[in-house]
């Protein structure tokens, strides 16, 4: 939680998560600090290319401290996973761990 990728303060912004192969993702968890809304994305190209949204979260304000997202995604194949912050709760965000869970 000490190291983390932060925006750069305008919004939408995006990073992308690629896996060695295609592989099934049972959940995703996210913590970050100050996302409001919070979009994930997936694709199954050997390229991240032709991505198709998943799920798109609107996350609880908690001052001070880290916010935990989870998104369950049942019978889910993913090469890369997209997420795409779309507001925030202030102009810079950051994002400190993703974690998935799968086979």
């Amino acid at each position: 939680s000490e190291t983390f990728w932060t925006t750069t303060g305008m919004f939408p912004q995006e990073f992308i998560i690629g896996f060695p192969a295609c592989v099934k993702v049972r959940k995703v968890a996210v913590q970050c600090y100050l996302v409001r809304t919070l979009r994930i994305e997936r694709s199954v190209s050997k390229e991240p290319v032709d991505f198709e949204q998943c799920i798109e979260k609107d996350l609880q304000y908690t001052e001070g401290e880290l916010q935990t997202a989870e998104f369950p995604l049942p019978d889910f194949q993913a090469t890369y996973l997209r997420f795409i912050i779309k507001s925030a709760f202030d102009h810079f965000v950051s994002v400190h761990r993703v974690m998935a869970e799968g086979t």
